[in-house]
């Protein structure tokens, strides 16, 4: 199932990663969220395959470990989501769908 294009409705934050908002539910290793609110990721979801990572043109993305996590233990993380020119190269590359860009 892809990221909720409403997440921004139908979650909360819950916390802060590497400055970017975490959105609900979170509750690790199992749980972790969508990081991310202009590019915002699936934890959930995201396999890791560093698709996202390949792609972007401004280097928006990080590898963050999640040791313990049932689908990777690796994650791409936004923690330049502020320089994201929405090209959305990300996005339509993902093979879950896990990533969402927000309109400016």
């Amino acid at each position: 199932m892809p990221i909720d294009p409403e997440f921004q409705k139908n979650r909360k934050v819950e916390g802060q990663h590497q400055g970017h908002n975490v959105w609900g539910p979170v509750d690790p290793p199992k749980k972790l969220g969508i990081h991310g609110t202009n590019v915002a990721v699936d934890w959930d979801i995201c396999q890791g395959d560093g698709i996202c990572v390949e792609v972007c043109p401004v280097n928006v993305f990080d590898w963050s470990d999640t040791p313990g996590h049932p689908v990777s233990e690796k994650k791409s993380d936004p923690a330049r989501e502020q320089d994201c020119i929405q090209c959305l190269a990300c996005e339509t590359q993902c093979p879950v769908q896990a990533i969402k860009i927000a309109s400016k």
